[in-house]
């Protein structure tokens, strides 16, 4: 029954309603009772010493996790099994490696968003060319996915108009971004609470269902039951003869590409690092390490609920065409599907669970986009006289206008027929080695020149564009034997998959940065090194010791389910 009950209603509007609430409430206490804003630019943007390391931690997730984790790598579960848990996984050590290397040489410098890092260590022109990029990829691919993939969810469990899911949730975004980093910070932490609720809660059901259908009972039975059921969709590390080896290239997902997605994406990012930038080191590595223990519950929440979907399909429970058949199988539908058949109540409770992630997630996002468009597009191209009132005030608008841009552009862009997740980690993979290549030698070789970042960034997308088509052109199965390229069945030609593409340019990113700036630097090219000491790198014992916990675990994992 693809529509909510009275109860579900009740339950979802309690969940808008205390995030509202608690959000005018936050708004309130930092500004003045006549409405004028306390503090400037930095505190609207980043909350500059004002969110905590739990506040931190629930932010970075709440932007995270969003209808690409819920509805996309639920898909992804259902497709291709628990190896799609990597992202997640393998992003708890990338917080930690961020933590540890990345957050201190942000701090120490002052450095407030990422095109500004870029002006400070290389050049404006660099800056500037990546502020205008990164606005586009977050408008056009990030802010349209979250919206479009949210919408399609949010229609087909509550069985209304697409285009109003898509209304609804930018409208209820933008109240929340417009409150500022601040407000979003703070009511992150509600929104983390009902994800996490409410995600476990559709977990809890979709074992127990697959318990009742094989004559047993229990999340545990049913556990048992899904591992017998559907024993290839439990191993970390595919072989070559799997048909998802293209998504999920063997050990590259430990040795290879994976740490790139990661790395950039958590590293240099301003959608995520702007939640610690505005804290001291002790409370932004506090909050990062918070996240990286609510990173480990993910697949819980969003993987095992997509196995389970696939299980009950192969056992007929759920009608025909709910996920279509043969080419048109569409396993993104697993989450919708799933709860709509939760009981009353507890539908609500995953439809907020699922709402929350959207909204968090736009917000984050937008929040994002205006923060760079104001900081480093305004106030240093348009108006550098800018008052920080003005700046504020811009911020806003950029909000509202990213927000209507993306509801213009969703429909158009055929996300729902690529696979949420995938679509997201193959369209930022064509810029993300080239990006990675530029910071990490930024942070770590004061010899790299701003020439060097220039053929980076677009020496970077460049082969990764020419890779992508190289297959239709030219006879890649050379490569097979090590792994690097596959022949997808039906297919002739083989392929290089995406992960294993993002290696290869981020190594040819990398020796070109150095050659460039070497032969640049015999010239007398001078360079812009960072502020950098070791002593900063040293974490605290407390730090530490849930950095080992974390490690462990993973350790764990990976050896029970290689």
């Amino acid at each position: 029954m693809h529509q909510l009950a009275t109860l579900d209603y009740i339950v979802f509007f309690v969940y808008f309603f205390i995030v509202a609430g608690y959000g005018v409430w936050i708004y309130n206490r930092k500004t003045g009772h006549d409405g004028t804003i306390e503090g400037d630019s930095k505190d609207y943007f980043l909350a500059e010493g004002s969110l905590t390391w739990w506040a931190i931690g629930s932010s970075l997730i709440a932007s995270n996790i969003s209808a690409e984790q819920f509805v996309g790598m639920s898909g992804s579960g259902f497709k291709m099994g628990l190896a799609i848990a990597t992202y997640e996984w393998m992003a708890s050590i990338t917080l930690i490696i961020v933590a540890v290397f990345f957050i201190p040489v942000y701090l120490k410098n002052r450095i407030f968003t990422m095109p500004q890092f870029l002006h400070q260590r290389y050049n404006g022109t660099v800056a500037m060319i990546m502020a205008v990029f990164w606005l586009l990829l977050y408008v056009v691919v990030n802010l349209t996915s979250i919206l479009y993939l949210g919408a399609i969810a949010v229609s087909s469990i509550a069985g209304l108009n697409l285009d109003f899911c898509m209304y609804a949730l930018a409208i209820f975004a933008v109240i929340i971004t417009l409150g500022g980093m601040k407000v979003i910070g703070f009511t992150d932490v509600i929104q983390v609470f009902f994800l996490i609720l409410g995600g476990l809660a559709t977990t809890y059901l979709a074992l127990t269902l697959v318990a009742e259908h094989n004559g047993t009972t229990g999340i545990l039975n049913g556990f048992s039951i899904m591992k017998t059921a559907a024993n290839d969709h439990f191993h970390m590390i595919f072989k070559r003869d799997n048909p998802n080896y293209l998504d999920l290239p063997g050990l590259t997902v430990l040795l290879g590409g994976m740490w790139i997605v990661n790395l950039n994406y958590w590293g240099c990012n301003q959608y995520i690092t702007q939640r610690a930038l505005g804290a001291d080191l002790p409370t932004a590595r506090g909050g990062l390490l918070f996240a990286a223990f609510l990173k480990l519950l993910m697949p819980v929440i969003v993987v095992i609920p997509g196995i389970a979907a696939y299980v009950l399909y192969k056992q007929n429970v759920f009608g025909a065409g709910e996920f279509g058949s043969g080419a048109d199988l569409n396993p993104d539908r697993a989450y919708p599907v799933l709860l709509n058949i939760l009981p009353v109540g507890l539908k609500g409770l995953s439809f907020a669970a699922l709402t929350a992630a959207v909204v968090a997630s736009l917000a984050g996002k937008a929040n994002s986009i205006a923060t760079i468009f104001t900081l480093d597009v305004y106030k240093k191209v348009l108006n550098q006289n800018a008052s920080e009132k003005k700046l504020v005030a811009v911020g806003k608008i950029a909000v509202v206008v990213a927000m209507v841009l993306g509801v213009l552009i969703a429909p158009h862009l055929g996300i729902d027929k690529k696979g949420g997740f995938q679509y997201i980690q193959e369209y930022t993979g064509f810029v993300s080695p080239g990006i990675f290549a530029m910071f990490i030698l930024g942070f770590f070789w004061k010899k790299a020149t701003s020439s060097a970042a220039l053929f980076a960034t677009i020496g970077g997308f460049v082969l990764s564009v020419i890779l992508k088509f190289l297959p239709t052109h030219m006879d890649l199965g050379f490569l097979a034997p090590f792994g690097f390229a596959v022949r997808p069945a039906g297919s002739s030609v083989y392929e290089i998959p995406f992960l294993d593409r993002m290696g290869f340019v981020f190594i040819f990113c990398i020796l070109g940065m150095v050659i460039i700036s070497l032969i640049e630097n015999a010239r007398g090219v001078k360079t812009n090194g960072l502020e950098i000491d070791s002593s900063m790198f040293k974490p605290h014992a407390t730090f530490t010791a849930g950095a080992v916990l974390i490690l462990g675990i993973i350790v764990a994992l990976y050896s029970v389910f290689w």
